[in-house]
């Protein structure tokens, strides 16, 4: 497992479990990142924020909660 923070462009992975507190873990399942999801990192570059596909949609992360989601590459979605 390793964070979401690590993966690069193009790269899909799986979500294992998020290790936030109760309003981070609720605020990410709001947004649709629930364990065994399956999402695309479209852009982390820099500093700034993380651009994932999830569910056909494209939601931008802030790189301290992509630290607290944790993922397994996969090869497909």
């Amino acid at each position: 497992m390793i964070p979401l923070s690590l993966l690069r462009d193009g790269e899909y992975a799986q979500i294992i479990t998020i290790n936030g507190g109760k309003l981070v873990n609720l605020r990410m399942n709001e947004l649709g990142f629930n364990s065994g999801e399956y999402l695309k990192v479209i852009r982390n570059v820099g500093g700034g924020p993380i651009m994932v596909e999830l569910k056909a949609g494209k939601i931008a992360i802030g790189r301290g909660v992509a630290n607290k989601i944790f993922c397994e590459r996969t090869f497909v979605k």
